[in-house]
């Protein structure tokens, strides 16, 4: 499982799509509970990101 997720699509996949649900989440989701989705899915996002970063500089 580890090596499914550390593959590059699939961090590119986490990246883009938590990111995209992290910039929504506040105007479709109304309240504190819109923020907190935001805040965990822009985790998410940032860690995947970083390890994209990671990967390209391991590979480099």
């Amino acid at each position: 499982m580890k090596s499914l997720l550390s593959s590059r699509p699939v961090l590119w996949f986490l990246f883009l799509f938590n990111l995209a649900v992290a910039a929504v989440a506040p105007f479709v989701v109304e309240g504190s509970q819109g923020v907190l989705t935001a805040v965990g899915m822009g985790v998410v996002s940032l860690g995947a990101g970083v390890s994209l970063l990671r990967g390209r500089r391991a590979g480099a």
